[in-house]
């Protein structure tokens, strides 16, 4: 496939974006074949989609009109919200990050894998300009612009620079357009697997 675009005038450039589309697919085939299809993941999704509305629940409760009742049994009741709403998130965090390492597996694999198509592209493309950008790009992007091609052209494009771009737009598109994208709860509820100490923590 590689060899008959390469005949075209933009032979090299749908090469690299072609592989790249390949890969997307390849890595989402490999991402559903370990990880979307199994109990685990969709247990751990429903579960971060079921806290995440429950605390919005809790959220917008608490931010709503309060009634004039005493003030101690005022403090009482947002005490006692405050403390529900910390377990919610707590069981939050705890989703997410069971999710994230449940993803450990597909996502070494998936490593192997831009790993030997990088190696492979790199190898065929090595030296050689595959694209022209239509303006110079500011010196740091032009390191990875033009890293590895002979000349001064700061219009030449590296087959680094156009496989990065594509692997990043074509991969989150499908993710999305498959519906394999994670639950936005899961990003807003912690910084991962080694997220900062909660500050209410002594």
């Amino acid at each position: 496939m590689a060899s008959a675009l390469a005949s075209l005038r933009y032979g090299d450039s749908l090469s690299v974006v072609a592989i790249s589309g390949a890969t997307a697919v390849l890595c989402e085939a490999i991402s559903w074949l370990l990880i979307y299809r199994t109990a685990t993941y969709n247990s751990l999704r429903a579960s971060i989609e079921r806290h995440s509305r429950k605390l919005d629940s809790m959220k917008s409760t608490a931010s709503g009109p309060t009634s004039s009742s005493s003030s101690s049994s005022h403090s009482q009741a947002a005490s006692s919200r405050a403390k529900k709403m910390d377990r919610v998130e707590t069981s939050l965090k705890d989703a997410s990050r069971e999710l994230s390492f449940a993803k450990l597996k597909s996502g070494a694999v998936v490593a192997a894998v831009l790993f030997v198509v990088f190696g492979l592209l790199n190898s065929l493309f090595e030296g050689r300009a595959v694209a022209k950008l239509p303006f110079a790009p500011v010196p740091l992007v032009q390191r990875m612009s033009h890293r590895g091609l002979p000349g001064n052209d700061p219009t030449d494009c590296a087959m680094v620079f156009l496989y990065f771009l594509c692997s990043m737009s074509i991969r989150t598109n499908l993710q999305k357009l498959l519906g394999f994208t994670p639950p936005r709860a899961a990003a807003g509820a912690g910084p991962g697997l080694f997220g900062m100490p909660d500050p209410k923590v002594n």
